[in-house]
């Protein structure tokens, strides 16, 4: 399980989706479910690839805050 944080593109519209705890690990949609299933296939596809190369995989450490300023 990993945390993900969604948001909207404002230069090409769209949704991207973004994980934390492994770097380089975003997607995009169209809409929000969209953007989290192609998020999904993003970690697997990641966390794959860390398995093939033999790198650590980081755990889901980081704890969200949500701030209206």
């Amino acid at each position: 399980m990993r945390q993900v944080i969604i948001y909207p593109d404002i230069e090409d519209g769209g949704f991207v989706a973004e994980v934390p705890s492994l770097p380089g690990c975003v997607s995009q949609g169209e809409s929000r479910e969209e953007a989290l299933t192609n998020v999904r296939d993003a970690i697997e596809t990641w966390i794959d690839s860390a398995h093939t190369l033999n790198l650590p995989i980081p755990d889901d450490r980081h704890q969200v805050q949500i701030c209206e300023v």
